[in-house]
């Protein structure tokens, strides 16, 4: 899963923006994409792997991961938790071997909207997967509440991390994420939802019960998920 990025013990591939040398994504993973994983998957593909942070909760269930990045940096933060690592651009040839390897699921926490056709490589990629075999999808809402009032502001910069992280080439909705599936007529989409919070949630956790609060988070992401979604979570199926 992308997120903060943190100095890097070695520079990220010739292909690399300079503005990105050294750039590594870590963060804590994803435990709400992860929860879609099916009981039954034994070998998984993290694309897009970071650290390797997700790839260490997956280890942790008994998972075996092999992770893609463009970062040998990322690579070498992420091999304890990885049975093997790729390191290229996915958007570029792939390495030898790779095309012959089969995966119960394939992962990718916040990784397509930093790619300019993200469509074709998750087209692409889905041949690695089993029939029966299932994609998680994370990608960030750019509509959700924080950034409309940011808009509506009139601010519209790029940062470091978030929704308009400085590498992010795509943007999607929760109406438009669907879109991603479209050059693979093969998948099937299963699960559709988001995560995120309604206004004010940082006092609602300090007057109400940690249940209460959470409930109404999870009313409002429901009820309006372009609205109150932060992050879009897609699970699709290989027919």
């Amino acid at each position: 899963m992308k997120g903060s990025p943190r100095s890097a013990l070695a520079p990220e591939s010739p292909r690399a923006p300079p503005r990105e040398q050294g750039r590594v994504y870590a963060n804590a993973g994803n435990p709400a994409l992860l929860a879609l994983l099916d009981a039954g998957a034994r070998r998984v593909l993290d694309v897009g792997c970071g650290a390797g942070d997700n790839a260490a909760r997956l280890s942790a269930r008994g998972c075996e991961v092999q992770g893609i990045t463009h970062s040998h940096a990322e690579a070498a933060l992420a091999a304890p938790h990885l049975a093997r690592s790729w390191v290229f651009d996915i958007e570029g040839p792939w390495p030898a071997g790779l095309e012959l390897e089969r995966f119960d699921a394939l992962l990718f926490s916040h990784v397509l909207e930093h790619l300019r056709e993200p469509s074709r490589v998750l087209a692409r990629l889905c041949r690695l997967l089993r029939p029966g075999g299932s994609v998680l999808i994370a990608v960030p809402n750019v509509l959700g509440w924080r950034q409309r009032l940011s808009f509506l502001a009139g601010r519209f910069e790029y940062t470091q991390s978030g929704v308009l992280d400085s590498t992010h080439l795509r943007f999607f909705t929760f109406f438009s994420a669907d879109a991603l599936l479209a050059d693979a007529p093969e998948l099937e989409l299963d699960q559709k939802r988001v995560t995120g919070s309604v206004p004010l949630w940082w006092l609602r956790r300090r007057l109400l019960p940690p249940a209460i609060s959470a409930a109404i988070d999870a009313l409002g992401c429901r009820l309006r998920p372009n609205l109150f979604g932060a992050e879009i979570l897609l699970k699709a199926s290989k027919r």
